[in-house]
Protein backbone atom coordinates (compact mmCIF):
# COMPACT_ATOMS: atom_id res chain seq x y z
CA UNK A 1 0.00 0.00 0.00
CA UNK A 2 1.54 3.65 -0.56
CA UNK A 3 2.20 6.09 1.81
CA UNK A 4 0.44 9.23 1.61
CA UNK A 5 1.61 12.72 2.77
CA UNK A 6 -1.20 14.68 4.38
CA UNK A 7 -0.36 18.25 5.49
CA UNK A 8 -2.94 20.55 7.08
CA UNK A 9 -3.47 22.95 9.88
CA UNK A 10 -4.46 20.32 12.28
CA UNK A 11 -4.06 16.91 13.47
CA UNK A 12 -7.91 16.15 13.33
CA UNK A 13 -8.59 17.79 9.56
CA UNK A 14 -5.29 15.31 8.65
CA UNK A 15 -7.27 12.61 10.11
CA UNK A 16 -10.11 13.25 8.92
CA UNK A 17 -8.68 13.21 5.13
CA UNK A 18 -6.89 9.84 6.23
CA UNK A 19 -9.85 8.00 6.84
CA UNK A 20 -11.60 8.63 3.82
CA UNK A 21 -8.47 7.31 2.16
CA UNK A 22 -8.25 4.01 4.64
CA UNK A 23 -7.55 0.56 2.89
CA UNK A 24 -6.05 3.06 -0.14
CA UNK A 25 -3.02 4.29 0.95
CA UNK A 26 -0.81 4.58 5.02
CA UNK A 27 -1.07 8.31 6.05
CA UNK A 28 1.72 9.92 7.17
CA UNK A 29 0.35 13.33 9.14
CA UNK A 30 2.54 16.34 8.86
CA UNK A 31 1.52 19.92 9.99
CA UNK A 32 2.66 22.66 7.67
CA UNK A 33 4.60 24.47 10.24
CA UNK A 34 6.66 21.31 11.01
CA UNK A 35 7.66 19.79 7.79
CA UNK A 36 10.24 16.80 8.24
CA UNK A 37 13.11 16.09 6.53
CA UNK A 38 11.74 13.37 4.79
CA UNK A 39 10.96 13.83 1.20
CA UNK A 40 7.41 14.11 0.46
CA UNK A 41 5.63 10.47 -0.83
CA UNK A 42 4.27 10.07 -4.50
CA UNK A 43 0.79 11.14 -3.44
CA UNK A 44 0.80 14.15 -1.24
CA UNK A 45 -2.65 15.91 0.11
CA UNK A 46 -2.46 19.42 1.56
CA UNK A 47 -5.39 20.87 3.13
CA UNK A 48 -4.49 24.39 5.10
CA UNK A 49 -5.19 28.33 5.26
CA UNK A 50 -3.50 29.66 1.70
CA UNK A 51 -4.38 32.84 3.38
CA UNK A 52 -1.80 32.61 5.84
CA UNK A 53 1.52 32.96 4.50
CA UNK A 54 3.74 31.89 7.04
CA UNK A 55 5.34 28.86 6.10
CA UNK A 56 4.23 28.79 2.56
CA UNK A 57 7.84 29.34 0.76
CA UNK A 58 9.01 26.01 3.64
CA UNK A 59 6.14 24.52 1.60
CA UNK A 60 6.99 25.16 -1.76
CA UNK A 61 10.86 23.37 -1.37
CA UNK A 62 9.52 20.46 0.33
CA UNK A 63 6.97 19.82 -2.52
CA UNK A 64 10.11 20.21 -4.80
CA UNK A 65 11.86 17.50 -3.38
CA UNK A 66 8.93 14.69 -4.17
CA UNK A 67 9.39 11.39 -6.63
CA UNK A 68 9.27 12.09 -10.38
CA UNK A 69 5.43 11.98 -11.13
CA UNK A 70 4.86 13.02 -7.98
CA UNK A 71 0.90 14.44 -7.38
CA UNK A 72 -0.01 17.08 -4.88
CA UNK A 73 -3.26 17.95 -4.06
CA UNK A 74 -4.64 20.75 -2.72
CA UNK A 75 -8.25 22.04 -1.13
CA UNK A 76 -9.42 24.91 -2.19
CA UNK A 77 -12.21 27.07 -1.88
CA UNK A 78 -14.74 26.82 -4.94
CA UNK A 79 -14.65 29.78 -6.71
CA UNK A 80 -12.01 31.73 -4.60
CA UNK A 81 -9.35 32.17 -7.80
CA UNK A 82 -6.44 33.73 -5.87
CA UNK A 83 -6.81 30.28 -3.29
CA UNK A 84 -6.16 28.78 -7.04
CA UNK A 85 -3.10 30.93 -8.28
CA UNK A 86 -1.42 30.28 -4.67
CA UNK A 87 -1.92 26.80 -4.55
CA UNK A 88 -0.34 26.58 -8.50
CA UNK A 89 2.35 28.48 -7.24
CA UNK A 90 3.43 26.21 -4.20
CA UNK A 91 3.43 23.13 -6.32
CA UNK A 92 -0.18 21.74 -6.81
CA UNK A 93 -0.59 19.63 -9.75
CA UNK A 94 -4.34 19.27 -8.74
CA UNK A 95 -7.37 20.72 -6.99
CA UNK A 96 -9.84 19.66 -4.78
CA UNK A 97 -13.12 21.73 -3.30
CA UNK A 98 -13.89 22.21 0.32
CA UNK A 99 -15.67 20.00 1.90
CA UNK A 100 -13.04 17.39 0.93
CA UNK A 101 -14.38 13.80 -0.26
CA UNK A 102 -12.21 10.47 -0.68
CA UNK A 103 -13.99 9.61 -4.19
CA UNK A 104 -12.56 13.29 -5.59
CA UNK A 105 -9.29 13.17 -4.18
CA UNK A 106 -8.89 9.37 -5.69
CA UNK A 107 -10.01 10.95 -8.74
CA UNK A 108 -7.15 13.36 -8.58
CA UNK A 109 -4.73 10.97 -8.06
CA UNK A 110 -5.04 8.03 -10.61
CA UNK A 111 -7.64 10.27 -13.10
CA UNK A 112 -11.05 9.51 -14.31
CA UNK A 113 -11.42 5.92 -15.53
CA UNK A 114 -14.26 6.66 -17.22
CA UNK A 115 -12.61 8.44 -19.92
CA UNK A 116 -11.36 5.36 -21.05
CA UNK A 117 -14.43 3.36 -22.17
CA UNK A 118 -14.94 6.27 -25.07
CA UNK A 119 -18.10 6.35 -27.48
CA UNK A 120 -19.28 2.05 -28.03
CA UNK A 121 -17.78 0.16 -30.76
CA UNK A 122 -19.89 0.43 -33.78
CA UNK A 123 -19.04 -3.01 -34.99
CA UNK A 124 -20.99 -5.89 -36.87
CA UNK A 125 -21.81 -8.74 -33.98
CA UNK A 126 -19.98 -6.16 -31.33
CA UNK A 127 -22.77 -6.99 -28.41
CA UNK A 128 -19.92 -9.51 -26.71
CA UNK A 129 -17.11 -6.07 -27.26
CA UNK A 130 -20.10 -3.80 -26.00
CA UNK A 131 -20.39 -6.07 -22.67
CA UNK A 132 -16.69 -6.61 -22.09
CA UNK A 133 -15.93 -2.72 -22.35
CA UNK A 134 -19.06 -2.07 -19.73
CA UNK A 135 -17.83 -4.78 -17.53
CA UNK A 136 -14.14 -3.17 -17.61
CA UNK A 137 -15.34 0.14 -16.90
CA UNK A 138 -16.95 -1.32 -13.55
CA UNK A 139 -14.16 -3.45 -12.96
CA UNK A 140 -11.58 -0.27 -12.87
CA UNK A 141 -13.83 2.57 -11.38
CA UNK A 142 -15.25 0.37 -8.72
CA UNK A 143 -11.29 -0.25 -7.88
CA UNK A 144 -10.55 3.13 -7.58
CA UNK A 145 -13.05 4.30 -5.82
CA UNK A 146 -13.43 1.36 -3.31
CA UNK A 147 -16.57 0.49 -4.45
CA UNK A 148 -18.01 -3.46 -5.13
CA UNK A 149 -17.63 -5.06 -8.41
CA UNK A 150 -20.44 -6.34 -10.38
CA UNK A 151 -19.74 -9.50 -10.51
CA UNK A 152 -22.64 -10.82 -12.46
CA UNK A 153 -22.11 -8.35 -15.34
CA UNK A 154 -18.46 -9.60 -15.34
CA UNK A 155 -19.72 -13.22 -16.02
CA UNK A 156 -22.25 -11.99 -18.46
CA UNK A 157 -19.50 -9.96 -20.74
CA UNK A 158 -17.52 -13.30 -19.73
CA UNK A 159 -19.62 -15.61 -21.60
CA UNK A 160 -20.75 -13.05 -24.19
CA UNK A 161 -16.60 -13.43 -25.21
CA UNK A 162 -16.78 -17.43 -24.84
CA UNK A 163 -19.88 -17.12 -27.58
CA UNK A 164 -18.20 -14.96 -29.72
CA UNK A 165 -15.25 -16.89 -30.31
CA UNK A 166 -17.32 -20.10 -30.75
CA UNK A 167 -19.16 -18.37 -33.55
CA UNK A 168 -16.63 -15.01 -34.96
CA UNK A 169 -13.48 -16.88 -33.59
CA UNK A 170 -10.09 -14.85 -32.56
CA UNK A 171 -8.77 -13.00 -35.32
CA UNK A 172 -12.25 -10.99 -35.47
CA UNK A 173 -11.80 -10.70 -32.18
CA UNK A 174 -8.26 -8.98 -32.55
CA UNK A 175 -9.55 -6.65 -34.78
CA UNK A 176 -12.42 -5.46 -33.19
CA UNK A 177 -10.79 -4.15 -29.95
CA UNK A 178 -7.68 -3.15 -31.82
CA UNK A 179 -9.90 -0.35 -32.70
CA UNK A 180 -10.72 0.67 -29.03
CA UNK A 181 -9.07 4.04 -28.13
CA UNK A 182 -8.19 2.95 -25.19
CA UNK A 183 -4.54 1.33 -24.62
CA UNK A 184 -5.33 0.21 -21.50
CA UNK A 185 -8.48 -0.97 -22.22
CA UNK A 186 -7.18 -2.86 -25.32
CA UNK A 187 -4.70 -4.56 -23.85
CA UNK A 188 -7.23 -6.74 -21.06
CA UNK A 189 -9.60 -7.20 -24.08
CA UNK A 190 -7.16 -8.45 -25.82
CA UNK A 191 -5.47 -10.50 -23.26
CA UNK A 192 -9.11 -12.06 -22.45
CA UNK A 193 -9.87 -13.08 -26.02
CA UNK A 194 -6.35 -14.85 -26.24
CA UNK A 195 -6.63 -16.82 -22.84
CA UNK A 196 -10.47 -17.80 -24.11
CA UNK A 197 -8.87 -19.14 -27.50
CA UNK A 198 -6.22 -20.35 -25.64
CA UNK A 199 -8.67 -22.80 -23.53
CA UNK A 200 -10.86 -23.34 -26.28
CA UNK A 201 -7.29 -24.84 -28.33
CA UNK A 202 -6.37 -26.85 -25.61
CA UNK A 203 -10.24 -28.60 -25.42
CA UNK A 204 -11.65 -26.93 -21.93
CA UNK A 205 -15.18 -26.80 -21.02
CA UNK A 206 -17.20 -24.28 -21.34
CA UNK A 207 -17.13 -23.17 -17.58
CA UNK A 208 -13.53 -23.63 -18.00
CA UNK A 209 -13.27 -21.14 -20.92
CA UNK A 210 -15.23 -18.64 -18.79
CA UNK A 211 -13.29 -18.80 -15.73
CA UNK A 212 -10.84 -17.71 -17.73
CA UNK A 213 -12.48 -14.77 -19.87
CA UNK A 214 -13.25 -13.73 -16.06
CA UNK A 215 -10.03 -13.94 -15.20
CA UNK A 216 -8.87 -12.31 -18.25
CA UNK A 217 -11.32 -9.20 -17.37
CA UNK A 218 -9.81 -9.11 -13.63
CA UNK A 219 -6.19 -9.56 -14.15
CA UNK A 220 -5.10 -5.71 -14.63
CA UNK A 221 -7.73 -4.52 -11.66
CA UNK A 222 -4.53 -3.21 -10.21
CA UNK A 223 -4.12 -0.62 -13.08
CA UNK A 224 -6.76 1.12 -11.48
CA UNK A 225 -4.53 2.15 -8.62
CA UNK A 226 -2.03 3.92 -11.51
CA UNK A 227 -2.40 7.19 -13.03
CA UNK A 228 -4.65 7.15 -16.12
CA UNK A 229 -1.82 9.19 -18.08
CA UNK A 230 0.63 6.78 -17.21
CA UNK A 231 -1.46 3.73 -17.97
CA UNK A 232 -1.90 5.82 -21.22
CA UNK A 233 1.78 7.66 -21.95
CA UNK A 234 1.83 7.38 -25.94
CA UNK A 235 5.45 6.53 -25.86
CA UNK A 236 7.67 3.98 -24.08
CA UNK A 237 8.10 4.09 -20.23
CA UNK A 238 10.77 5.14 -18.88
CA UNK A 239 12.85 3.55 -15.53
CA UNK A 240 10.74 5.20 -13.07
CA UNK A 241 7.44 4.58 -14.98
CA UNK A 242 7.75 1.08 -14.94
CA UNK A 243 8.90 0.67 -11.23
CA UNK A 244 5.42 2.22 -10.43
CA UNK A 245 3.71 0.18 -13.33
CA UNK A 246 5.28 -3.12 -11.79
CA UNK A 247 2.75 -2.33 -8.99
CA UNK A 248 0.12 -3.28 -10.31
CA UNK A 249 -0.21 -6.83 -9.17
CA UNK A 250 -0.02 -5.69 -5.54
CA UNK A 251 -2.68 -2.72 -5.93
CA UNK A 252 -4.56 -5.62 -7.48
CA UNK A 253 -4.64 -7.26 -4.10
CA UNK A 254 -5.38 -4.20 -2.22
CA UNK A 255 -8.47 -3.79 -4.42
CA UNK A 256 -9.45 -7.56 -4.03
CA UNK A 257 -10.01 -6.47 -0.32
CA UNK A 258 -13.19 -4.96 -0.84
CA UNK A 259 -14.34 -8.50 -2.33
CA UNK A 260 -16.39 -11.50 -0.73
CA UNK A 261 -16.37 -14.96 -2.20
CA UNK A 262 -14.07 -14.35 -4.88
CA UNK A 263 -12.46 -17.85 -6.10
CA UNK A 264 -8.97 -18.02 -5.18
CA UNK A 265 -8.20 -18.50 -8.86
CA UNK A 266 -8.99 -14.95 -9.56
CA UNK A 267 -7.06 -13.78 -6.57
CA UNK A 268 -4.18 -15.77 -8.09
CA UNK A 269 -4.24 -14.49 -11.68
CA UNK A 270 -4.67 -10.85 -10.41
CA UNK A 271 -1.65 -11.19 -8.49
CA UNK A 272 0.86 -13.88 -10.24
CA UNK A 273 0.51 -13.43 -13.87
CA UNK A 274 3.91 -11.50 -14.12
CA UNK A 275 5.51 -14.68 -11.97
CA UNK A 276 7.56 -17.00 -13.94
CA UNK A 277 8.27 -21.11 -13.83
CA UNK A 278 12.34 -19.90 -12.80
CA UNK A 279 11.44 -17.18 -10.15
CA UNK A 280 12.44 -14.14 -11.80
CA UNK A 281 9.20 -12.89 -12.20
CA UNK A 282 7.50 -10.23 -10.03
CA UNK A 283 5.80 -9.12 -7.22
CA UNK A 284 7.16 -12.72 -4.95
CA UNK A 285 9.67 -14.67 -7.72
CA UNK A 286 7.22 -17.30 -7.64
CA UNK A 287 9.03 -20.45 -9.41
CA UNK A 288 7.53 -23.74 -10.92
CA UNK A 289 4.57 -25.55 -8.89
CA UNK A 290 4.15 -22.42 -7.18
CA UNK A 291 2.47 -20.66 -10.03
CA UNK A 292 -1.02 -22.23 -11.03
CA UNK A 293 -1.82 -23.78 -14.52
CA UNK A 294 -4.60 -20.92 -14.85
CA UNK A 295 -2.21 -18.05 -14.05
CA UNK A 296 0.72 -20.19 -16.75
CA UNK A 297 -2.09 -19.92 -19.41
CA UNK A 298 -3.15 -16.15 -18.42
CA UNK A 299 0.82 -15.17 -18.37
CA UNK A 300 0.89 -16.57 -22.17
CA UNK A 301 -1.67 -15.01 -23.27
CA UNK A 302 -0.48 -11.92 -21.12
CA UNK A 303 2.84 -11.46 -22.91
CA UNK A 304 1.30 -12.40 -26.22
CA UNK A 305 -1.13 -9.29 -25.81
CA UNK A 306 1.36 -7.27 -25.58
CA UNK A 307 3.20 -7.72 -28.15
CA UNK A 308 0.46 -7.67 -30.92
CA UNK A 309 -1.06 -4.50 -29.70
CA UNK A 310 -1.31 -1.50 -31.55
CA UNK A 311 0.67 1.05 -29.92
CA UNK A 312 1.02 4.85 -31.11
CA UNK A 313 5.18 4.47 -31.30
CA UNK A 314 5.15 1.14 -32.50
CA UNK A 315 3.58 -1.26 -35.14
CA UNK A 316 2.11 -4.91 -33.16
CA UNK A 317 4.22 -7.84 -33.97
CA UNK A 318 3.04 -10.54 -36.36
CA UNK A 319 1.72 -13.95 -34.70
CA UNK A 320 4.37 -15.77 -35.94
CA UNK A 321 7.08 -13.17 -34.34
CA UNK A 322 5.23 -13.21 -31.29
CA UNK A 323 5.09 -16.76 -30.70
CA UNK A 324 8.91 -16.75 -31.66
CA UNK A 325 9.44 -14.57 -28.52
CA UNK A 326 7.55 -16.57 -26.09
CA UNK A 327 9.89 -19.37 -27.33
CA UNK A 328 12.85 -17.34 -26.70
CA UNK A 329 11.92 -17.13 -23.10
CA UNK A 330 12.48 -20.71 -22.46
CA UNK A 331 12.50 -21.58 -19.07
CA UNK A 332 10.50 -18.76 -17.42
CA UNK A 333 7.03 -20.46 -19.70
CA UNK A 334 5.49 -23.38 -19.00
CA UNK A 335 6.49 -25.32 -22.43
CA UNK A 336 4.39 -27.69 -23.32
CA UNK A 337 1.46 -24.44 -22.57
CA UNK A 338 3.68 -22.55 -25.22
CA UNK A 339 3.43 -25.90 -27.58
CA UNK A 340 -0.10 -25.83 -27.30
CA UNK A 341 -0.09 -22.23 -27.98
CA UNK A 342 1.81 -22.04 -31.38
CA UNK A 343 -1.84 -22.83 -32.66
CA UNK A 344 -3.67 -20.22 -31.14
CA UNK A 345 -0.56 -17.36 -32.40
CA UNK A 346 -1.49 -18.83 -36.12
CA UNK A 347 -5.46 -18.12 -35.21
CA UNK A 348 -4.30 -14.22 -35.33
CA UNK A 349 -2.48 -14.05 -38.87
CA UNK A 350 -6.10 -12.83 -40.51
CA UNK A 351 -5.92 -9.85 -37.72
CA UNK A 352 -2.53 -9.09 -37.75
Amino acid sequence: MDQLSIVSDTVDNAKGIGRQLAGFFEPRLFPRHNLPRVKPDRYTVVDIDLDDTSHLADLRCWLNLRPKGGKAIFAVEHGVRRQVAQAYAIGATDLVHRPIDGKSLLTAFWGDFKSLAGEPLSLANGEAVASAVVALQDIFSSACLGAPLDQTAINVAGESIVAYMQTEGLASWIDAVRKHHSQTYQHCLLVTGIAVGFGRQIGLSNPDQRQLSFAGLLHDIGKARIPVALLEKPGPLDRDEIRVMNQHPLFGLDALETLNGLATEMTEAVVHHHEYLDGSGYPHGLQGSEISDLVRMLTIADIFGALIERRSYRAPLSGEAAYRLLLDMGPKLDKDLVREFRAVSRLTVKAI
